[in-house]
């Protein structure tokens, strides 16, 4: 669009610098002015003000005008024209990318909805996209929109309070949502939104003030996570067991290390349900670590021993490289 925009300025401008070149020239010519009669004859003359005539003409000069009159119509008549069209090129552009955007949200399913892309929203979704998961991201920022089509990623401009606008995100098709926007009333009243609009959904969000984790999780929000709490315990952390900090940065944050930590469902096409731990090859074959074994019922088993049963549904906490991790993620049929 930009590309367009300044070749045909340029091309409306030197058309109209023609125009006047050529006047002037021919003034000079035919009418033996000055430069600056001349000049100022084309300029009345293509602007059609009708001032009058600089110095009476002879005849070859009124046949002259009369050629300049019409080159200059038919030049601003060409700028308007292409002016008009750029801007109902610009406007179609706009509706039909919005339509685009539109029509791809509408085909997602299994999703989550960030409500609000500052500091925190922008991380998630970039941790989220990084790991393939797809987003839709809910904020009332024109410019950050810009920077989202930029990056090729789903938004919706408007408010996380508005039940339309959740809609629109693909509420009712999505895995989860995270409301990550800045003030805490806002937060509450995303999550009592998006709960009355469909119960079910899955719903962290980010706690700030002393007291608003409690409202959160009444207001239904499944999980709820305080930035500022956790950076806290982690600066803590780092002072008080430096090498355990070291291990898990090296673990979750550092790309160039193989290790991993990763949850695996145990899903229904799999070999592995009903066997013990010590008899499914995971340790064996795959050298991973299976840390803790969550049940449907939230039950979390800590270093689950040898003879700890796998089951439907289960979902094992295990540490080991990436490819183990994927190997074992086929095994369990959780699509990893």
């Amino acid at each position: 669009m930009s590309n367009t925009f300044f070749g045909r300025s340029i091309l409306a401008a030197i058309m109209v610098l023609a125009v006047m070149m050529a006047g002037t020239v021919g003034y000079m010519v035919f009418e033996g002015w000055s430069f600056l009669d001349a000049l100022y004859m084309t300029s009345i003359t293509v602007s059609t003000v009708g001032f009058g005539e600089t110095h009476a003409l002879s005849q070859g000069g009124r046949f002259f005008t009369i050629f300049l009159i019409f080159s200059g119509v038919g030049v601003v008549f060409y700028i308007l024209t292409q002016v008009t069209q750029m801007v109902v090129e610009g406007k179609i552009r706009q509706v039909m990318g919005r339509k685009n955007l539109q029509r791809r949200i509408r085909s997602l399913k299994g999703h989550y909805i960030i409500c609000g892309y500052g500091r925190i929203g922008s991380m998630v979704t970039e941790m989220l996209v990084n790991k393939g998961v797809p987003v839709v991201i809910l904020d009332t920022s024109q410019e950050i929109t810009t920077r989202l089509e930029e990056q090729g990623i789903l938004y919706v401009l408007g408010s996380a309070t508005e039940d339309e606008n959740l809609l629109a995100a693909g509420l009712d098709r999505a895995k989860g949502l995270v409301a990550t926007v800045s003030s805490d009333a806002d937060n509450v009243y995303i999550v009592l939104t998006a709960k009355g609009i469909r119960p079910d959904i899955f719903v962290i969000a980010r706690a700030t003030e002393p007291g608003s984790e409690r409202k959160l999780k009444r207001a239904g929000a499944n999980k709820v996570v305080s930035p500022y709490f956790i950076g806290a315990r982690r600066i803590a952390q780092t002072v008080i067991r430096p090498s355990v900090a070291d291990f898990i940065d090296l673990t979750f944050h550092n790309a160039d290390v193989a290790l991993s930590m990763e949850e695996l469902l145990v899903g229904k096409n799999t070999d592995l349900a009903g066997i013990p731990l010590k008899d499914s090859g995971i340790r064996q074959k795959l050298n991973l670590i299976i840390l803790a074994i969550k049940k449907p019922d939230e039950q979390m088993i800590f270093n689950p021993d040898a003879d700890t049963v796998l089951e439907i549904g289960d979902t094992l906490i295990a540490m080991g490289s990436k490819a183990s991790m994927t190997k074992l993620g086929s095994m369990l049929d959780s699509g990893v």
